[in-house]
């Protein structure tokens, strides 16, 4: 595969676009933008690209209207689908947020400037953006009770967010990778005033979990597999896809120590009289610590480890520095029919703000060849991207 090294220099809104080593992402609160993020994909058998750019344009940013000018990068994950084609994929990325009317037009030239870098055969970009979703600020997109309402139907959205752009070329994808909807708690509190703000049925079982003994320790590599029979539990009882254990390994044992943008990566695991009723990983990088994976045992579940699990991420984050955590993952509003209603209601008892984000976006590269990808991924959900 053949990706251009050099430099791109423009005169219009970035410049300096050009690739870099992944070791040198700059430090981010994203997980998945770092370059501990690119090692666990690399040691799954993608690649992936690094990304620097700049922007003189700093009335597109106005959380970060003090500085000169804007330099940024982005991780890009690379997957062949198929003999004759590749995709890019950014998760959660850029991280720079620009204005929502600037945000189509932002992504265009960065879009435009990456064809060069990305591979020939590579068909579209898919931006999996943890940016704000626009509706999420408007009282018409919430209920009378504050409940979120969701977006509009997909023609509405790329109408709003081509409107700048000069080709009108994204596409809102049919589904989205990464979780679009997220709790973020603010970690800047003492921990009374976070069990204050939790919902008392949440409290309740936090301390339930304690009198009862329940206790939570962190593993290593030998843990694995104390791990991985929790997750085959989790995933058979919920009906989900399951992953091999070697997914979860490369999370383990991946390290970016010597890099810009390191993660620290715990197995925490509740037990009950030495029986391990739930496990997960915490991942925390530079401000934040997230919640990745978790999953529990059907037994015992009385005991309420999950929510001591999860006060114990929140604890450690705490005690790390952080000053958010998010909770990674949730249905958009409490619908019983979601998939991920359950999550919805165990999440938010921790307390915290719920974060709509504008989910994914394509930009095609290669006209013909997307709308067979697009079709594809209609028909046969697709590629994992992720």
């Amino acid at each position: 595969m053949l990706i251009n090294y050099s430099c791109h220099y423009k005169e219009d809104m970035l410049t300096n676009v050009c690739v870099k080593e992944t070791e040198e992402l700059y430090a981010t609160p994203i997980l998945q933008q770092t370059a501990f993020w690119s090692a666990v994909k690399t040691s799954l058998g993608a690649n992936t690209i690094a990304v620097n750019f700049t922007s003189g344009r700093t009335d597109l940013f106005p959380k970060l209207h003090d500085r000169p000018h804007v330099k940024s990068d982005l991780l890009i994950i690379l997957r062949q689908i198929d003999r004759n084609h590749s995709v890019a994929y950014v998760p959660y990325g850029p991280e720079i947020e620009p204005a929502d009317e600037f945000q189509g037009m932002f992504l265009e030239e960065l879009s435009e400037s990456l064809r060069s870098i990305l591979p020939r055969n590579c068909i579209l970009i898919r931006y999996d953006l943890c940016w704000e979703s626009y509706w999420a600020s408007e009282r018409d997109h919430f209920d009378e009770n504050g409940i979120w309402k969701g977006e509009p139907e997909n023609h509405s959205q790329e109408l709003r967010f081509n409107f700048s752009t000069h080709k009108w070329n994204f596409k809102k994808a049919h589904s989205n990778i990464l979780p679009a909807n997220t709790i973020y708690l603010n970690l800047t509190q003492d921990s009374e005033t976070l069990l204050g703000k939790m919902k008392p049925k949440t409290r309740y079982n936090i301390k339930l979990a304690q009198r009862k003994g329940v206790t939570v320790r962190s593993v290593g590599m030998e843990g694995i597999n104390i791990w991985y029979e929790l997750y085959k539990e989790t995933a058979t009882r919920n009906h989900l896809l399951l992953n091999d254990i070697k997914y979860f390994q490369a999370v383990l044992d991946a390290r970016a120590d010597n890099t810009s943008s390191p993660a620290d990566v715990s197995l925490l695991v509740a037990e009950y009289d030495g029986m391990p009723l739930a496990a997960m990983f915490l991942v925390i990088t530079g401000s934040r610590g997230s919640y990745l994976y978790g999953a529990s045992s059907s037994q015992h579940r009385n005991l309420m480890a999950t929510y001591a699990l999860q006060w114990e991420a929140i604890r450690r984050s705490q005690q790390a520095g952080c000053t958010d955590y998010d909770m990674f993952g949730i249905s958009p509003s409490p619908d019983p029919e979601h998939p991920l209603y359950g999550l919805y209601k165990f999440k938010s008892g921790f307390g915290g703000e719920i974060h709509h984000s504008l989910g994914c976006w394509d930009y095609p590269l290669d006209k013909a060849a997307y709308a067979l990808f697009r079709a594809s991924e209609l028909h046969s959900q697709g590629y994992h991207l992720s």
